[in-house]
């Protein structure tokens, strides 16, 4: 489980994150919305360690994540699965060395290694595009690759950066298919990061709304759709104030 009690987080005069509690049950996705530069991916960054809070606490299976050594950290982070907002993906390597860059980190055998890569590109629909260099790839098959790369890992957590941003409907829709997959597949707890409201209805079995550094609300996506929460609604509903 993962649990951010009370976080607050500034840079400078500027106060991002006022109070931020959330909970992500095992088992879940649970989607973060709102504004854009309200503070979501700095959520994120708490939750492995790239980012200490001012004040609050950060728990990942019970681990307090501000207070852990260099050591403890890389063991939480091993359980995380990360997919960044635009892949970033290494254009010096082919797809199948870009998935392959996190186990080569943990020592396994390359026969693993090998085994482990096909089954991450099978699962988001790439197989055959191993030995292809990132330049050569659509947007969203770029993401897939960063898809498959944390995959790969076999985590207990994926935290997902925008991960429909700047692609067509019918690739963000694609991508949103994945992410359900992958739940149902791998079994793992999620946090999806988007202001994409379809996207947010598709992949998501809560919602929580960041709003002024805090949890606005947080709902089912039922609960959410049906909010009588005004700063809630004119978000879902895309108004302009």
């Amino acid at each position: 489980m993962i649990e951010l009690q009370d976080v607050h987080k500034a840079f400078g005069p500027k106060q991002v994150l006022t109070g931020f509690t959330l909970t992500v049950r095992d088992g879940e996705t649970l989607v973060l919305i709102g504004y854009s530069g309200t503070g979501k991916s700095v959520v994120l960054k708490h939750i492995v360690g790239l980012l200490h809070p001012d004040a609050g606490e950060v728990i990942v299976d019970g681990r307090m994540v501000p207070e852990l050594d260099r050591a403890e950290l890389n063991a939480v982070r091993r359980d995380i699965g990360y997919v960044f907002q635009f892949a970033a993906l290494f254009d010096s390597m082919t797809v199948a060395e870009n998935v392959a860059l996190g186990l080569r980190n943990r020592d396994l055998p390359e026969a693993e290694i090998v085994e482990r890569v096909q089954e991450a590109l099978a699962l988001v629909d790439l197989t055959g595009t191993d030995e292809r260099a990132p330049a050569e790839l659509s947007g969203g098959m770029r993401k897939r690759v960063g898809l498959a790369r944390a995959i790969a890992l076999r985590p207990r957590y994926m935290l997902y950066d925008e991960p429909t941003t700047g692609l067509d409907p019918v690739t963000a829709a694609v991508i949103d298919r994945l992410v359900v997959r992958t739940r149902e597949h791998l079994g793992v707890t999620g946090l999806v990061v988007t202001h994409d409201m379809r996207s947010a209805y598709t992949v998501g079995d809560r919602i929580a709304m960041l709003y002024e550094g805090r949890v606005r609300q947080v709902g089912t996506v039922e609960e959410i759709r049906e909010t009588d929460d005004p700063v809630v609604r004119q978000f879902i509903e895309g108004r302009p104030e």
